[in-house]
């Protein structure tokens, strides 16, 4: 006999599951939304998360609350965010070493912390090429002297970076290998301790988005050698490109908005037209141009595309890179 009215309660549940969850949707915010950015405050991320989470709330009409979540690279926060209830209160800041992490713990020999799968991009907003930065009283005044000194003397130049396959390791490794060079890498838990190491000489080098380096440039700390961009940096117009000095390497430190999978299209909707509504603000606009760091948006089809691309090849890095302990 046919379990008629069990069968009917099953149907009514989900049915009501499914208009419940499209009403929240709808709703879509009712509260403050939480923005985990995965690194120490001052850094890249934080950086741009900050006028980003202040947009983002002018547009969607509620405050989007920033929490910085360090850790394992950036690798914490992420993974916080990759599990999180898919309901567009949890967000995620990221830089590209998002595409780094999960390959990395391949790598190790670990179960990742989580897979690129368990992430939706919304938008992409910036999209900086790292730039070689070094102490203004260092002995190294060009490029040229920089890489000979690497060369004579292996692994005697030591650099700063966010942590071990992040996105100020993961461009000194490839210039290492164009250049049959190498240095000595030591990670901290974000680009601001690396770049105040750096300041303070307990290392020799940073690889680090302009953002966080510019600004002792201009009080005359730092000295910026090289680009890894396809052309040079607007804010360091006397600062060459590698390619111009005849290395074959790009690297660019990007950083996006990021929903757990799952989560509703309206809510997904809602968040893209948010972003992209930011790029008309004039103050969200004049925040970056005092930070020297271009917008870059790309909506979320095209950040997609951009993105699937990227991870590939720093896939490829990471495996050449192998096991760093």
């Amino acid at each position: 006999m046919i379990q008629i009215v069990p069968v009917f309660r099953k149907l009514a549940g989900t049915c009501l599951a499914v208009l419940a969850v499209s009403a929240a949707a709808q709703d879509f915010p009712s509260r403050a939304i939480t923005l985990i950015v995965p690194f120490p405050p001052g850094g890249v991320a934080d950086n741009v998360a900050r006028p980003v989470a202040q947009a983002l709330g002018k547009q969607l009409g509620q405050p989007v609350i920033i929490e910085n979540k360090q850790g394992a690279g950036g690798g914490i926060g992420m993974a916080q965010v990759a599990k999180a209830k898919p309901d567009g209160y949890t967000l995620l800041l990221a830089l590209s070493s998002i595409s780094i992490i999960p390959e990395a713990d391949k790598v190790l020999g670990r179960a990742p912390l989580f897979a690129l799968d368990q992430l939706t991009p919304i938008a992409r907003f910036t999209a900086d090429p790292v730039v070689l930065a070094v102490r203004s009283d260092s002995p190294w005044k060009t490029y040229a002297e920089f890489i000979a000194y690497a060369k004579a003397n292996p692994k005697k130049i030591n650099y700063g970076s966010s942590g071990n396959y992040g996105t100020m390791h993961v461009p000194m490794e490839m210039l290492a290998a164009a250049l049959g060079a190498s240095f000595t890498h030591v990670p901290f838990t974000g680009a601001a301790p690396a770049v105040v190491a750096l300041l303070g000489g307990s290392v020799d080098a940073v690889a680090s988005g302009p953002s966080t380096v510019v600004q002792h440039v201009k009080t005359g700390k730092l000295r910026v050698l090289a680009n890894w961009g396809q052309e040079r940096h607007p804010a360091l117009p006397d600062v060459p490109t590698l390619r111009e000095l005849g290395v074959s390497v790009e690297f660019a430190q990007w950083a996006g908005l990021f929903a757990p999978s799952g989560t509703p299209e309206p809510i997904v909707s809602a968040l893209r037209k948010a972003s992209r509504d930011m790029q008309d603000d004039a103050a969200f606009r004049q925040t970056f141009v005092s930070l020297q760091t271009p917008l870059a948006y790309l909506d979320a089809p095209a950040f997609r595309m951009y993105w699937d691309v990227d991870a590939k090849k720093m896939a490829d890095v990471v495996q050449r890179i192998g096991k760093v302990e």
